[in-house]
Protein backbone atom coordinates (compact mmCIF):
# COMPACT_ATOMS: atom_id res chain seq x y z
CA UNK A 1 0.00 0.00 0.00
CA UNK A 2 0.97 3.66 -0.16
CA UNK A 3 1.46 3.66 3.62
CA UNK A 4 3.78 0.66 3.56
CA UNK A 5 5.75 2.16 0.68
CA UNK A 6 6.10 5.43 2.56
CA UNK A 7 7.58 3.64 5.57
CA UNK A 8 4.91 5.01 7.91
CA UNK A 9 3.68 1.55 8.91
CA UNK A 10 5.89 -1.35 9.91
CA UNK A 11 5.48 -4.33 7.59
CA UNK A 12 3.89 -7.47 8.95
CA UNK A 13 6.44 -10.07 10.02
CA UNK A 14 5.34 -13.68 9.68
CA UNK A 15 6.35 -15.72 12.73
CA UNK A 16 8.78 -18.61 12.29
CA UNK A 17 9.13 -21.23 14.99
CA UNK A 18 12.90 -21.44 14.61
CA UNK A 19 13.21 -17.79 15.69
CA UNK A 20 11.35 -18.23 18.99
CA UNK A 21 13.04 -19.27 22.24
CA UNK A 22 12.21 -20.43 25.72
CA UNK A 23 14.42 -18.53 28.15
CA UNK A 24 15.03 -20.21 31.51
CA UNK A 25 15.38 -17.48 34.12
CA UNK A 26 17.34 -18.96 37.00
CA UNK A 27 18.47 -16.71 39.88
CA UNK A 28 22.00 -16.23 38.51
CA UNK A 29 21.66 -17.03 34.82
CA UNK A 30 19.32 -16.67 31.84
CA UNK A 31 19.60 -19.44 29.25
CA UNK A 32 17.76 -19.46 25.91
CA UNK A 33 16.81 -22.64 24.05
CA UNK A 34 15.00 -22.74 20.68
CA UNK A 35 11.37 -23.62 21.21
CA UNK A 36 11.64 -26.51 18.76
CA UNK A 37 14.39 -27.98 20.97
CA UNK A 38 12.48 -27.39 24.21
CA UNK A 39 13.27 -30.84 25.58
CA UNK A 40 16.94 -29.81 25.89
CA UNK A 41 16.01 -27.40 28.70
CA UNK A 42 15.50 -30.35 31.01
CA UNK A 43 19.20 -31.25 30.66
CA UNK A 44 20.43 -27.86 31.89
CA UNK A 45 22.02 -27.96 35.38
CA UNK A 46 19.94 -24.90 36.33
CA UNK A 47 16.69 -26.76 35.56
CA UNK A 48 14.91 -28.48 38.45
CA UNK A 49 13.62 -31.71 36.89
CA UNK A 50 11.33 -32.27 39.87
CA UNK A 51 9.95 -28.75 39.83
CA UNK A 52 6.90 -27.14 38.27
CA UNK A 53 7.35 -25.33 34.95
CA UNK A 54 5.86 -21.86 34.54
CA UNK A 55 5.74 -20.61 30.95
CA UNK A 56 5.13 -16.86 30.74
CA UNK A 57 4.43 -14.60 27.75
CA UNK A 58 4.32 -10.82 28.12
CA UNK A 59 2.43 -8.30 26.01
CA UNK A 60 2.68 -5.96 23.04
CA UNK A 61 5.94 -4.10 22.45
CA UNK A 62 7.73 -5.92 25.25
CA UNK A 63 11.18 -7.40 24.69
CA UNK A 64 13.16 -10.16 26.34
CA UNK A 65 15.29 -7.68 28.29
CA UNK A 66 13.00 -4.67 28.32
CA UNK A 67 10.40 -5.29 31.02
CA UNK A 68 11.00 -5.24 34.75
CA UNK A 69 7.62 -6.87 35.37
CA UNK A 70 8.83 -10.11 33.75
CA UNK A 71 11.97 -10.25 35.87
CA UNK A 72 9.95 -9.44 38.98
CA UNK A 73 7.72 -12.44 38.29
CA UNK A 74 10.74 -14.67 37.66
CA UNK A 75 12.22 -13.53 40.99
CA UNK A 76 8.97 -14.34 42.76
CA UNK A 77 8.86 -17.90 41.42
CA UNK A 78 12.56 -18.41 42.11
CA UNK A 79 11.89 -17.23 45.66
CA UNK A 80 9.19 -19.87 46.11
CA UNK A 81 11.53 -22.62 45.01
CA UNK A 82 10.50 -25.73 43.14
CA UNK A 83 9.65 -23.73 40.01
CA UNK A 84 11.35 -23.32 36.64
CA UNK A 85 10.41 -19.97 35.07
CA UNK A 86 10.44 -20.02 31.27
CA UNK A 87 9.92 -16.76 29.42
CA UNK A 88 8.79 -17.01 25.81
CA UNK A 89 10.76 -14.64 23.62
CA UNK A 90 8.50 -13.95 20.61
CA UNK A 91 11.31 -11.88 19.05
CA UNK A 92 9.87 -9.05 16.94
CA UNK A 93 6.52 -10.68 16.19
CA UNK A 94 4.78 -8.46 18.73
CA UNK A 95 6.93 -5.40 18.05
CA UNK A 96 5.13 -4.35 14.87
CA UNK A 97 1.86 -2.38 14.73
CA UNK A 98 -0.77 -3.68 17.13
CA UNK A 99 -3.14 -5.22 14.59
CA UNK A 100 -0.46 -7.36 13.01
CA UNK A 101 0.94 -8.25 16.42
CA UNK A 102 -2.54 -9.43 17.41
CA UNK A 103 -2.82 -11.66 14.35
CA UNK A 104 0.61 -13.12 15.15
CA UNK A 105 -0.66 -14.40 18.50
CA UNK A 106 -2.22 -17.43 16.83
CA UNK A 107 1.03 -18.55 15.20
CA UNK A 108 3.22 -17.86 18.23
CA UNK A 109 0.76 -19.64 20.52
CA UNK A 110 0.78 -22.67 18.21
CA UNK A 111 4.59 -22.75 18.29
CA UNK A 112 4.53 -22.62 22.09
CA UNK A 113 2.23 -25.65 22.05
CA UNK A 114 4.79 -27.52 19.93
CA UNK A 115 7.45 -26.68 22.50
CA UNK A 116 5.25 -27.97 25.32
CA UNK A 117 4.69 -31.23 23.44
CA UNK A 118 8.46 -31.70 23.47
CA UNK A 119 8.73 -30.75 27.14
CA UNK A 120 6.13 -33.24 28.32
CA UNK A 121 8.16 -36.07 26.83
CA UNK A 122 10.55 -35.52 29.73
CA UNK A 123 8.43 -33.97 32.48
CA UNK A 124 4.86 -34.66 33.66
CA UNK A 125 2.09 -32.62 32.04
CA UNK A 126 0.72 -31.91 35.53
CA UNK A 127 3.80 -29.74 36.13
CA UNK A 128 3.04 -27.31 33.28
CA UNK A 129 1.44 -23.92 34.06
CA UNK A 130 0.91 -21.14 31.47
CA UNK A 131 0.62 -17.43 32.28
CA UNK A 132 0.24 -14.53 29.86
CA UNK A 133 -0.31 -10.78 30.01
CA UNK A 134 -2.22 -8.75 27.41
CA UNK A 135 -1.38 -10.22 23.98
CA UNK A 136 0.59 -12.84 25.86
CA UNK A 137 -2.64 -13.98 27.52
CA UNK A 138 -4.16 -14.50 24.09
CA UNK A 139 -1.07 -16.48 23.06
CA UNK A 140 -1.22 -18.86 26.02
CA UNK A 141 -4.90 -19.41 25.28
CA UNK A 142 -4.02 -20.45 21.75
CA UNK A 143 -1.15 -22.58 23.09
CA UNK A 144 -3.59 -24.44 25.31
CA UNK A 145 -6.06 -25.07 22.49
CA UNK A 146 -3.33 -26.18 20.10
CA UNK A 147 -1.76 -28.48 22.69
CA UNK A 148 -5.13 -30.19 23.07
CA UNK A 149 -5.47 -30.45 19.29
CA UNK A 150 -2.04 -32.09 19.07
CA UNK A 151 -2.31 -34.46 22.03
CA UNK A 152 -5.93 -34.78 23.13
CA UNK A 153 -4.82 -33.67 26.60
CA UNK A 154 -5.35 -30.42 28.49
CA UNK A 155 -2.90 -28.05 30.13
CA UNK A 156 -3.80 -28.09 33.86
CA UNK A 157 -3.98 -24.32 34.34
CA UNK A 158 -3.74 -21.11 32.34
CA UNK A 159 -3.80 -17.66 33.95
CA UNK A 160 -4.68 -14.65 31.81
CA UNK A 161 -3.53 -11.28 33.14
CA UNK A 162 -5.79 -8.59 31.65
CA UNK A 163 -6.08 -10.29 28.24
CA UNK A 164 -5.79 -7.86 25.34
CA UNK A 165 -9.08 -6.37 24.17
CA UNK A 166 -8.56 -4.73 20.73
CA UNK A 167 -9.06 -7.22 17.86
CA UNK A 168 -10.36 -9.95 20.19
CA UNK A 169 -14.08 -9.31 20.12
CA UNK A 170 -17.12 -11.44 19.40
CA UNK A 171 -17.58 -12.01 15.69
CA UNK A 172 -13.97 -11.20 14.86
CA UNK A 173 -11.39 -13.65 13.54
CA UNK A 174 -9.40 -13.89 16.78
CA UNK A 175 -11.21 -15.60 19.62
CA UNK A 176 -8.52 -15.16 22.27
CA UNK A 177 -8.22 -16.92 25.61
CA UNK A 178 -11.36 -18.76 26.71
CA UNK A 179 -12.66 -21.15 29.29
CA UNK A 180 -11.81 -24.61 27.99
CA UNK A 181 -8.31 -23.73 26.82
CA UNK A 182 -7.07 -25.62 29.90
CA UNK A 183 -8.58 -27.67 32.70
CA UNK A 184 -8.75 -24.41 34.65
CA UNK A 185 -8.57 -20.86 33.28
CA UNK A 186 -8.44 -17.90 35.68
CA UNK A 187 -8.48 -14.28 34.54
CA UNK A 188 -7.49 -11.06 36.32
CA UNK A 189 -9.10 -7.91 34.84
CA UNK A 190 -7.47 -4.53 35.55
CA UNK A 191 -8.26 -2.36 32.52
CA UNK A 192 -11.60 -3.81 31.42
CA UNK A 193 -13.13 -2.57 28.21
CA UNK A 194 -10.11 -0.59 27.05
CA UNK A 195 -6.74 -2.34 26.71
CA UNK A 196 -8.06 -5.44 28.48
CA UNK A 197 -11.15 -7.58 28.02
CA UNK A 198 -14.24 -6.77 30.09
CA UNK A 199 -16.26 -9.89 29.33
CA UNK A 200 -15.68 -13.03 31.42
CA UNK A 201 -13.21 -15.31 29.66
CA UNK A 202 -12.31 -17.99 32.17
CA UNK A 203 -13.70 -20.45 34.64
CA UNK A 204 -13.24 -17.65 37.14
CA UNK A 205 -12.81 -13.93 36.44
CA UNK A 206 -11.50 -11.44 39.01
CA UNK A 207 -12.46 -7.79 38.60
CA UNK A 208 -10.06 -5.64 40.59
CA UNK A 209 -11.88 -2.50 41.77
CA UNK A 210 -14.81 -3.49 39.57
CA UNK A 211 -15.38 -2.56 35.94
CA UNK A 212 -13.63 0.82 36.09
CA UNK A 213 -10.66 1.03 33.71
CA UNK A 214 -8.37 3.00 36.07
CA UNK A 215 -6.86 1.35 39.14
CA UNK A 216 -5.83 3.16 42.36
CA UNK A 217 -2.80 5.47 41.92
CA UNK A 218 -2.91 5.03 38.13
CA UNK A 219 -3.77 7.91 35.80
CA UNK A 220 -3.31 6.13 32.47
CA UNK A 221 -4.78 3.01 30.92
CA UNK A 222 -1.34 1.45 30.43
CA UNK A 223 -0.60 1.67 34.15
CA UNK A 224 -3.84 -0.11 35.00
CA UNK A 225 -3.22 -2.71 32.29
CA UNK A 226 0.16 -3.62 33.84
CA UNK A 227 -1.23 -3.78 37.36
CA UNK A 228 -2.55 -7.28 36.62
CA UNK A 229 1.07 -8.46 36.43
CA UNK A 230 2.05 -6.62 39.60
CA UNK A 231 -0.89 -7.99 41.58
CA UNK A 232 -0.25 -11.52 40.42
CA UNK A 233 3.49 -11.32 41.13
CA UNK A 234 2.86 -10.15 44.68
CA UNK A 235 0.67 -13.20 45.26
CA UNK A 236 3.48 -15.57 44.22
CA UNK A 237 5.84 -14.61 47.06
CA UNK A 238 5.73 -16.97 50.06
CA UNK A 239 3.43 -15.55 52.71
CA UNK A 240 1.58 -13.36 50.22
CA UNK A 241 -0.67 -16.00 48.65
CA UNK A 242 -3.74 -14.55 50.39
CA UNK A 243 -2.96 -10.85 49.92
CA UNK A 244 -5.85 -10.48 47.46
CA UNK A 245 -9.11 -11.87 48.81
CA UNK A 246 -12.19 -11.65 46.60
CA UNK A 247 -15.88 -12.51 46.87
CA UNK A 248 -18.26 -13.87 44.26
CA UNK A 249 -20.43 -10.90 43.38
CA UNK A 250 -22.16 -8.97 40.61
CA UNK A 251 -20.52 -5.58 41.12
CA UNK A 252 -18.06 -3.63 43.22
CA UNK A 253 -20.92 -1.58 44.69
CA UNK A 254 -22.58 -4.76 45.93
CA UNK A 255 -19.27 -5.88 47.44
CA UNK A 256 -18.64 -2.58 49.21
CA UNK A 257 -22.17 -2.40 50.61
CA UNK A 258 -22.04 -5.89 52.08
CA UNK A 259 -24.46 -7.49 49.66
CA UNK A 260 -22.15 -10.30 48.55
CA UNK A 261 -22.54 -13.52 50.52
CA UNK A 262 -20.15 -16.40 50.73
CA UNK A 263 -16.49 -16.85 51.66
CA UNK A 264 -13.48 -14.96 50.35
CA UNK A 265 -11.02 -16.66 48.00
CA UNK A 266 -7.48 -15.69 46.99
CA UNK A 267 -6.85 -14.11 43.61
CA UNK A 268 -3.56 -14.95 41.92
CA UNK A 269 -1.13 -17.75 42.55
CA UNK A 270 -3.26 -19.61 45.10
CA UNK A 271 -6.64 -19.37 43.36
CA UNK A 272 -8.44 -22.70 43.93
CA UNK A 273 -8.96 -24.66 40.72
CA UNK A 274 -12.60 -25.41 41.56
CA UNK A 275 -13.74 -21.76 41.54
CA UNK A 276 -16.13 -20.42 38.94
CA UNK A 277 -17.95 -17.18 38.28
CA UNK A 278 -17.17 -13.50 38.73
CA UNK A 279 -15.31 -12.23 41.78
CA UNK A 280 -14.68 -8.66 42.95
CA UNK A 281 -12.11 -7.12 45.28
CA UNK A 282 -10.49 -3.88 46.38
CA UNK A 283 -6.75 -3.20 46.36
CA UNK A 284 -4.25 -0.69 47.70
CA UNK A 285 -2.77 1.99 45.47
CA UNK A 286 0.82 1.24 46.49
CA UNK A 287 2.70 -1.97 47.40
CA UNK A 288 1.78 -4.19 49.03
CA UNK A 289 -1.25 -3.98 46.75
CA UNK A 290 -3.27 -6.67 48.49
CA UNK A 291 -5.69 -5.43 51.15
CA UNK A 292 -4.94 -8.54 53.19
CA UNK A 293 -1.15 -8.11 53.05
CA UNK A 294 0.69 -7.92 56.36
CA UNK A 295 4.20 -7.23 55.02
CA UNK A 296 5.71 -5.74 51.89
CA UNK A 297 8.07 -7.30 49.36
CA UNK A 298 9.87 -4.17 48.12
CA UNK A 299 13.18 -5.03 49.79
CA UNK A 300 12.81 -8.78 49.48
CA UNK A 301 16.04 -10.26 48.11
CA UNK A 302 14.54 -13.75 48.00
CA UNK A 303 14.91 -15.25 44.53
CA UNK A 304 17.84 -13.04 43.55
CA UNK A 305 21.35 -14.21 42.73
CA UNK A 306 23.53 -14.39 45.84
CA UNK A 307 26.81 -15.41 44.16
Amino acid sequence: SIYLDSGKIDPRITPKAENINFQLRAPCKNISIPILEADKIVDLPEFDVNGQVVIYISGWRTTINGTTETQDMANAFNCRGGYNFLYVDPLNYVQTIYTWSAFNTEAVGAFVAEGIVKLVKKIPLKNIYLIGHSLGAQMVGKAGRQFTNLTGQYIPRITGLDPANPCFNEGEVLSGILRGDADFVDIIHTNPGVLGKKEPRGNVDFYVEGYGPIKPRCTKFGCSHKRAVKYYTESVYPGHESDFLAKRCNSLISLNTGRCDGPEYPMGFATPSNLNGKFFLNVNGVPPYGKNATTGIESNACGLCTK
